[in-house]
Parts: structure tokens; sequence; C-alpha cells
């Protein structure tokens, strides 16, 4: 397990929550119908961020906990919390293994969304065992295609961040690799029983500022990386895509699979 130190998402928080992809309403709608959501009952959202999913499910349980090992992260969320004067979500920021007996057997659903990959896998899907109660389980929820083919505006902006921020994908006091052992082999191996589902391919849509601004709230492309360079990336950035479509727009077909970690 990878320790990537305690400045992984430093400075990403405020483009995190304003250029992060929403997700789809199709993804809330089939987690809400396969874990039979009524309204009571805790969530707990690990590796929430800036709680962008955790509000989607605000009408759908008495408690929402959402937990980050970013500061940053949950005071935005907190932040987002009183802004959408939304009362029933509480945030913590930390690791799972701290908060581990305040929530034993407390919840019925967890997700985990684009996060999974940052932590050690096997030690949270054994700790979440203990704090999930029967019927309940997980959802991860991912993006990540490797074999998928990039469109040339994805390629054009993989050029210039290189130029920009160097070769090595770099991931707060590293360099990052992702994880070679499968999602589902994991969950197989654990207490949990595994099922999957691929949501239907959606289509998401693009600006020159939501790229950007997306680009920010990764730990790779945070913008303290680039220095005093922030304004003639920018420029170059806009440059070159405007030359694939002057008008500044574009599109890329999106899948999500789930992995379902459920505890019988």
């Amino acid at each position: 397990m990878t320790n990537y130190g305690d400045e992984l998402f430093k400075g990403t928080a405020w483009y995190y929550s304003r250029y992060r992809p929403l997700y789809p309403a199709s993804l809330i709608r089939y987690l809400i119908d396969k874990f039979s959501l009524n309204g009571t009952g805790q969530m707990l959202d690990l590796g929430c961020g800036t709680g962008q999913l955790a509000f989607r499910f605000a009408d759908w349980f008495e408690g929402i906990v959402g937990i980050d090992t970013e500061p940053e992260m949950i005071q935005e969320a907190i932040r987002l919390g009183k802004e959408f004067r939304v009362d029933n979500l509480e945030w913590f920021n930390g690791e799972l293994d701290t908060y581990k007996i305040k929530f034993e057997g407390n919840f019925r659903f967890v997700t985990i969304a684009k996060a999974f990959h940052w932590m050690d896998r096997e030690m949270i899907l054994d700790t979440l065992y203990g704090m999930i109660s029967y019927g309940g389980g997980i959802a991860i929820i991912d993006n990540y295609s490797p074999n998928k083919e990039l469109l040339p505006w994805k390629k054009k902006v993989n050029e210039v961040v290189k130029q920009w921020y160097g070769n090595e994908r770099r991931a707060g006091n590293t360099t990052y690799s992702h994880p070679t052992v499968s999602y589902q082999e994991i969950i197989s191996n654990s207490k949990f029983d595994l099922e999957m589902f691929e949501l239907p391919t959606y289509e998401q849509e693009w600006t020159l500022d939501s790229i950007i601004g997306n680009l920010y709230s990764t730990s790779y492309g945070s913008k303290r990386f680039l220095g005093e360079n922030v304004e003639m990336f920018e420029k170059h950035l806009k440059e070159e895509l405007l030359k694939i479509n002057n008008r500044g727009i574009f599109k890329e077909q999106t899948n999500i699979s789930i992995k379902l970690a459920i505890k019988r």
C-alpha cells in the first residue's frame, strides 16, 4: 500500500466542488432501488470529497456520514451543507479506523466513489464489514477504463498536461500507479458477496473552463504544481483545444461501473 502523504489533494477542494462532473440520476435511482432505500437508517460516504454524492442521498436516510482524509474537502462539504441547508449530514476528517467503534453495525449503505484506488482495499473492506448491518452493503463506483480509445481532445489535454506537469503522474509526496488487483477480486476474497452492474453509457459535455477546473480538482493536476506558470499553461491548453473545436465545447461518452459488496 503506497503512502501518498497528507497533501494528496491539497489545494483542490474549491475546484472539486465546482468542476467535478456530477453523477447521473440513473446511478442514484439504481442504488435507491437496489438497496430499497426509504428514508430510514444511516449511510456512509467514504472518501467523500466535498460531498457531491452524499448530498444526492439526503432525502433517503435519517443520517449520512462523510469521511475524508483531506481537511480542505471536509471544510468545503460543511460549507456546502450550510449553503444547501441540509442538516442530516455529518462530516469527519481522518481515517476510517478512527471511527469504526463509534459507528459499529450502524450503516445499511456505504458508497466509495472514485476513491477505492487510494485505499488499503482489503483492510477497508474488513473494517467496513463490522460497520454494516446484514442486508446492507457497499457500492464502489468508478469509471476507470484504461483500454478506452481516447478522443482527440482528451489526447491533446494529456499532451499539454505532460508538457507543463512532467511525464510522471504526481500523487502527494510520490507518483501514482493504479492497483493491479481488480476491485472484483478484492471483494470476492473478502467476507462480502460480490455483485456487478454497468450503467447505460451517457454523454458528458465539457467546456474549456470545466476541463481546466476538473484538472485542478485532481491529485496529479493540482494548480500548486504549476507555480508561476498557471496563466501560460491555461493559455496554451485553451489555444490547442480551440484548434480542435473553435466553439470550445467537447463531448465524451461516459461509462460507470458499480461493484457491490453485499453483507448477507
